[in-house]
């Protein structure tokens, strides 16, 4: 099968064959239709994310597909369940074994691209929103990188949850995305004095940080007395400069949130929240923004797309199945269900 596979450590990635056996006890495999792609995937490439597999190892943190076989001790999902799985590896192939514990079965309406676009990005988002800072309804949560992968689920799922929401996202197209996943106020990231300009606003209560680096300070610096800082990612390629002193005379709280760590530091949580989410999918609340699709022959090109900042929400790749019908898409244009 075809398999986008770092071979050795330090090597870059290439997509060549490879075979697959048979699913072993506790293992499904599952025949992949769709992979979403995530910032985490060129930090492994460059080797420096925290949970980069062993190599080999084929690429791919999140996918959905279709249950084909079973292996020995397994008795759900059963072959044709339509699934979403997080294996943090292994989702840019035609197919795949993966643990029938990390397989969600999709609602009915949930196509696979939207479901490949969806657990990490929402999943993050909502364990650090409701889990970690509590947020409640009136308060206001500023989300920095807003038309990113996880920044505009951080929007919406915001929003849901009755707060008023000002986005931070770099140029007009991407403030617009931004606006129509529900912020009250949008500001350009790239504003002079981003301190001063939330603070205009009336200063935050949470603060979620998918950037680092000069943003997260500034942002950091607005908040009000007994906010809520969360630490979700670095894309600026530094981490914020928060003083220790300001945390204290402020009372701040700051929480990190690596969604992938739950799996062992509270699998319980991790599922209750996955449960909600898709629950609010299956109401209609949710839609995820995936700003390009491409086959599984381009993915260079579209992890080129997350490495330039030229994507909005997710980029999918497209592998076989009720997903290939939306390959090649261009930025800017939202894909629907597969």
């Amino acid at each position: 099968m075809r398999a986008y596979q770092i071979a050795a450590a330090g090597q870059p990635p290439e997509l060549t064959r490879i075979d697959l056996p048979a699913p072993g006890p506790g293992e499904v495999r599952v025949r992949i239709v769709a992979c979403g792609l995530n910032f985490a995937d060129l930090l492994m490439i460059e080797g420096r994310y925290q949970d980069t597999p062993a190599a080999p190892f084929v690429m791919g943190m999140e996918l959905a597909g279709t249950v084909e076989a079973c292996g020995p001790g397994v008795v759900a999902p059963a072959p044709g369940t339509r699934v979403a799985v997080f294996a943090g590896q292994g989702g840019l192939a035609e197919a795949g074994n993966f643990p029938a514990d990390r397989c969600t079965p999709l609602p009915r309406d949930m196509g696979f691209v939207d479901a490949a676009a969806f657990q990490i990005a929402y999943g993050t988002s909502h364990l650090a929103l409701d889990h970690r800072a509590g947020l409640r309804p009136g308060e206001t949560l500023v989300v920095l990188g807003a038309a990113g992968g996880v920044g505009l689920t951080a929007v919406e799922i915001g929003k849901r949850m009755g707060a008023r929401v000002i986005a931070c996202a770099r140029g007009a197209n991407k403030l617009a995305v931004a606006r129509a996943a529900g912020a009250d106020e949008v500001l350009d990231s790239e504003t002079p004095d981003l301190r001063a300009a939330l603070r205009a606003l009336g200063g935050a209560d949470v603060v979620y940080d998918a950037i680092g680096g000069a943003a997260g300070t500034a942002a950091a610096r607005a908040l009000r007395p007994g906010g809520r800082f969360l630490v979700i990612g670095f894309a600026s390629g530094s981490a914020p400069d928060i003083p220790l002193n300001h945390l204290l005379v402020k009372n701040i709280t700051v929480h990190g949130l690596y969604w992938g760590g739950y799996l062992k530091l509270d699998p319980a949580v991790l599922r209750q929240s996955m449960e909600t989410l898709f629950g609010w999918y299956a109401e209609g609340g949710l839609r995820p923004h995936v700003s390009a699709t491409m086959p599984l022959d381009r993915v260079d090109e579209a992890l080129e797309l997350l490495r330039s900042r030229r994507s909005t929400g997710k980029v999918v790749v497209t592998i076989a199945g009720d997903g290939s019908d939306q390959a090649g898409k261009t930025v800017g244009n939202r894909t629907g269900n597969a």
